[in-house]
């Protein structure tokens, strides 16, 4: 095994279990998540839609499975590209620290650009100011920045803060939708008759409702500084995934509620929870704009501090440049690989988004990045049954480590097929072939270092979350 040295290590025992679990929801940001894809996952699975988001739930328990058991067994900071790495070899791990970071920081972008159109747009509505969005985008930028890089603690807590902010914010919301328009109450969201097209219908919403849940993975990458990662980070996992599951269903229901189940009229609507509040509640619109504030915001730094790590890891251990793997003397974080990922999305903000509205780079960055990332979970997924029979065989089991993995990656195709199938409209049609560029050269570049690096065997997985040198 390849020698730990201390000082590249993160500050240890600074988070339990309810400040990961915080940060996850943070980080998936429900609020800024459900405004923009309900209306799309309705259009494709009518009046029935929230039937999707319980099927989506239940597939991202799936991949809990995968990363539970490897934080069981190894856990790390560097999360799938480790894990990949551990199961398939350096070659694989070097590959994944590429194609998975440039999943996550195209994604990154999004929530980037549309924080600076939100806050514009927020302004606007309330205030009459017109800010460029650009310029919000890089004050948030530069907030975001500061306080991950003082402390996983403090970026943590304030992301808590705004999460919980954002969470009773929207149950207010959708509460006051559900006891004005009382009279629409129906079973009609739950059941499959009112699924456009049956299992069709499902499908089309399904890809879209797995985008909601994005960012479920958060806590296995902050499994460095928390308190017993072993048994914590799967928790973390499965509790995030059903609280947010069942916030998207309360949501969902409330807004048909508010549209009196007519899925034509919500498919019409750009967002469908603004136009239901301000229909039912006008005086509370503030409300759900700044539900998506601090969304955005809490989102930023659950993102930045979770998936950052992995640039920082991936150069800890030698799969990129060691440059990112430098921990600040003081504050014992990642501070050059947070500056760089968040640096790196505010570039692709600007450079893609000077002819384009903030919504559709939105939507532009947020499907590429998906693509990548769901190509990781997929890989991850394979992994586990090979790690496990390598290298624990004599705990090998057949239904967690192998049945519930393959599964898991079948039921992810049909989100995958969803981004990458044929006959979309540009530049949604290109998005695949980008994609697949990444993954060969993320391949080449596994090889070539692979090849350069024997030692690169030793290395991947080297750090372990409680384990000292």
């Amino acid at each position: 095994m390849a020698t730990v040295v201390p000082h590249t290590r993160l500050k240890r025992d600074a988070l339990g279990l309810p400040q990961i679990v915080a940060s996850t929801l943070a980080n998936i940001a429900p609020a800024m998540s459900f405004f923009f894809g309900f209306g799309t996952i309705v259009g494709g699975a009518g009046v029935a839609a929230p039937l999707t988001i319980v099927a989506a739930m239940v597939v991202v328990l799936f991949l809990t499975n995968t990363l539970g058991e490897f934080s069981r067994y190894r856990p790390s900071t560097g999360s799938f590209v480790t894990f990949i790495g551990m199961g398939f070899g350096p070659t694989a791990g070097a590959a994944a620290s590429i194609f998975m970071l440039f999943g996550y920081i195209v994604a990154a972008s999004s929530v980037v650009v549309i924080s600076g159109g939100w806050a514009h747009d927020t302004l606007k509505t309330f205030l009459g100011i017109s800010v460029p969005w650009q310029l919000l985008s890089l004050i948030f930028t530069g907030v975001v920045g500061l306080l991950v890089a003082r402390g996983i603690a403090l970026s943590t807590t304030w992301a808590a803060v705004f999460f919980y902010f954002e969470l009773v914010l929207l149950l207010i919301a959708a509460t006051v939708m559900i006891v004005i328009n009382r009279g629409s109450l129906s079973a009609a969201p739950f059941l499959w008759s009112h699924l456009s097209g049956g299992l069709k219908g499902l499908g089309l919403g399904f890809p879209l409702a797995i985008y909601l849940f994005i960012g479920w993975e958060n806590s296995a990458m902050l499994a460095e500084e928390t308190r017993d990662p072993r048994k914590a980070v799967p928790r973390a996992l499965i509790i995030g995934t059903l609280a947010i599951g069942l916030l998207y269903i309360y949501l969902a229901y409330a807004t048909e509620t508010a549209f009196h189940n007519d899925a034509a009229a919500i498919g019409k609507s750009s967002i469908p929870f603004i136009d239901a509040i301000k229909a039912a509640a006008s005086g509370l619109l503030i409300i759900a704009y700044l539900a998506g504030m601090t969304s955005i915001f809490s989102s930023l730094l659950g993102l930045t501090n979770s998936q950052a790590r992995i640039l920082f890891n991936s150069g800890r251990e030698g799969l990129l440049p060691r440059f990112f793997g430098k921990i600040h003397p003081q504050h014992q974080t990642p501070s050059v690989a947070m500056w760089s990922f968040m640096l790196v999305a505010f570039a692709i903000v600007i450079v893609f988004g000077w002819n384009t509205a903030p919504v559709d780079l939105f939507g532009f960055t947020g499907t590429l990045g998906t693509i990548l990332v769901i190509f990781g979970y997929l890989v991850t997924n394979l992994a586990l049954p090979v790690f496990m029979f390598r290298r624990h065989r004599n705990e090998f089991n057949a239904v967690r480590h192998a049945v519930v993995p393959v599964l898991g990656t079948v039921l992810m195709l049909f989100p995958l097929w969803g981004l990458v199938q044929p006959g979309q409209p540009w530049p949604f049609n290109v998005f695949p072939w980008v994609a697949l560029g990444v993954i060969v050269f993320a391949g080449i570049y596994g090889v070539i270092l692979a090849r350069r690096n024997p030692e690169l065997v030793q290395r991947i997985g080297s750090y372990v979350a409680d384990e000292e040198a």
